[in-house]
């Protein structure tokens, strides 16, 4: 139930819908039992039970409500039948009948209408929620989370609590209510033939609670399932050219079939249990039905006390808790299956992320002096990539870094944009820890053009954008000049609105790397961090994307990871590291001089 407070939280800004929905429902309970207790005139005027009753009942108090509406019933029907005659009577008790059921009828919609706003509500702000939850979480949570599963919590199980946890609040008053007032007029009616009813239900009620009782553990495997194949769906559609050029579709065929075979049986065991539900509880209902017209008849035809009509609307009224009491059981299964959907999604919602902004943090809007690594050691799991390294950017200089894979490059791009935090040390910027800036700021001051060239499917206009929510039509096309890359989009059917496909599939990996750097050009931000930004393409493209760098870089403070040595000969200072320490520092022709670990890189790389 933990669980499910917490989802009704999000009910709090629907809340008068809630209150209609409740108003609806007490009213649709309400002449839900009216309507068959208003059939009881009809059925004693039609067969003859009605007692001539001449003069008008006096009331005497609610505690004798009943025999004075039987009394004035009596008073009316033979008052009207003397007056108007049988046929004017029974048409009149058919248009009470009607009347009952069509208002039984209209609150009964209206409380579903009002429950729509409010389920459909929550459903956006739980997605919503969680959509804002999933950016912000650090990085390293989804080295530990399959995408897939992610999409699967977002859709399929938001879906699941919408369907079985809001489900109860259209249960929650209606049913519970309707039974309370039909087992007031049963009561009413015969107290004796209500107790014996009652001494069955515990017995059905037990029996249908022992079916539900492992719907939880069986609906969590079917959603950890369906997330388990979306993510293979998710890996094929993001490597299918690799898929294809090594013929392994038979492979991810069969991983994918193996997923939905076991997504099968879990949802067959599931939904077979679930479908247990009603016939059970309808066949039980059916038990204490037969049982009362054994008695009930024994009361009308032996002992004769009761009513035949009354005896019959008895029945129908002992018929009527059978599709409220139906309801309750089956949204206790939706229960305990939302349950599992619930925890799939609060589990993300609730995860508290590392990096949080401290509640005192602060803003920076400018970059003054210099960025200092300050003695930092890191690891992502138990070996440390970066050991004792620190290091000093002033402002305004290119300082690359340069080493064999593995050796800690691209951790610092990661540490120094705070997308992971130091073990050990601190980064600092103009002297203020990274840690006590607010991640916003500390991000406006940074520019990062990565090794694989990040797009969305979207046009290019949009595509830079995300750099400048701000920016002009005419600051969209400079950038891009400086990034070399107008060269080519002005001769586009539909220049910088055109739509560049899904991760901008549509252009080459130059094409692709040029947009990259003019959206981190239209940013305008002081420092720039290039992560291998050329190593994955060809040579001419590699001249095109440097000479944009190099002009991106202009005026600028840089920090340059290069696996291509040729590209960074103009730094002002290199930085060459192995197992995360710095094993040498200069510039390009000083470490040549130096013939040593540099030297021996550059010989390994031939240049133009």
């Amino acid at each position: 139930m933990n669980h499910f407070k917490q989802i009704l939280k999000y009910a709090t800004p629907y809340k008068r819908f809630a209150i209609l929905n409740i108003i609806s429902n007490i009213l649709y309970a309400l002449f839900g039992t009216l309507s068959f207790v208003s059939l009881i005139p009809m059925l004693s005027v039609l067969l003859g039970e009605t007692k001539p009753v001449h003069q008008k009942p006096i009331w005497e108090g609610i505690t004798r409500i009943k025999p004075y509406l039987e009394n004035y019933l009596n008073y009316f029907v033979t008052n009207q039948t003397e007056i108007n005659g049988e046929m004017y009577v029974l048409t009149a008790m058919v248009c009470l009948v009607i009347f009952m059921f069509l208002m039984k009828n209209l609150f009964g919609y209206l409380a579903m209408y009002f429950i729509t706003f409010l389920r459909n509500g929550v459903l956006k702000d739980l997605r919503n929620n969680l959509y804002k939850k999933v950016v912000t979480l650090p990085i390293s949570f989804f080295s530990e989370k399959r995408k897939g599963d992610i999409i699967a919590r977002a859709t399929s199980d938001v879906l699941e609590i919408q369907h079985s946890f809001l489900s109860i609040l259209e249960l929650i008053v209606r049913e519970p209510l309707t039974i309370l007032f039909t087992i007031i007029i049963m009561f009413s009616t015969s107290m004796e033939l209500t107790i014996f009813v009652f001494l069955f239900i515990p017995i059905s009620g037990f029996l249908i609670s022992k079916i539900g009782k492992s719907l939880k553990r069986h609906s969590d495997n079917v959603q950890k399932e369906q997330g388990n194949f979306l993510s293979i769906i998710e890996e094929t559609l993001g490597g299918l050219k690799i898929i294809k050029s090594f013929t392994a579709e038979h492979l991810f065929t069969n991983k994918f079939k193996a997923s939905t075979t076991r997504f099968f049986k879990f949802s067959n065991t599931l939904l077979n249990r679930q479908n247990l539900a009603s016939p059970t509880s309808e066949f039980l209902g059916i038990c204490v039905i037969a049982i009362l017209l054994w008695y009930g008849g024994k009361m009308v035809f032996i002992d004769k006390t009761l009513d035949a009509s009354a005896f019959l609307v008895y029945m129908g009224l002992a018929y009527n808790i059978l599709t409220p009491a139906k309801a309750i059981s089956k949204a206790s299964y939706s229960v305990k299956k939302g349950n599992a959907a619930a925890e799939r999604v609060l589990e993300i919602l609730n995860t508290s992320s590392p990096l949080e902004d401290h509640k005192d943090a602060t803003s920076k809007d400018s970059f003054d002096a210099e960025i200092h690594i300050d003695n930092i050691s890191f690891k992502y799991e138990d070996e440390y990539v970066l050991k004792n390294f620190s290091l000093k950017v002033p402002k305004g200089s290119s300082v690359a870094l340069v080493g064999q894979s593995g050796s800690g490059k691209s951790t610092i791009a990661n540490l120094v944009t705070r997308f992971y935090d130091v073990n050990k040390g601190a980064i600092k910027i103009d002297g203020t820890n990274i840690k006590n800036l607010k991640k916003s700021s500390l991000r406006q001051l940074i520019g990062l053009v990565t090794q694989d060239s990040i797009l969305f499917n979207d046009t290019i206009k949009n595509n830079l954008l995300v750099g400048n929510e701000q920016a002009t039509d005419e600051q969209i096309i400079d950038a891009l000049k400086i990034a070399n890359a107008w060269e080519f989009i002005k001769d586009l059917p539909n220049g910088i609105d055109t739509n560049i496909g899904d991760s901008g599939n549509k252009l080459s990996g130059g094409q692709k790397q040029r947009i990259s750097i003019a959206r981190a050009v239209l940013k305008n931000p002081p420092i720039m961090l290039l992560d291998e930004a050329t190593s994955a393409l060809d040579t001419e493209s590699e001249k095109l994307v440097q000479a944009a760098l190099e002009n991106m870089m202009k005026n600028r403070t840089s920090i340059v990871i290069a696996h291509r040595l040729s590209t960074i000969q103009k730094s002002d200072s290199i930085i060459v590291m192995q197992k995360g320490q710095i094993v040498e520092q200069g510039t390009h022709l000083e470490l040549i001089n130096k013939n040593g670990v540099y030297h021996k890189l550059v010989n390994m790389q031939s240049f133009d």
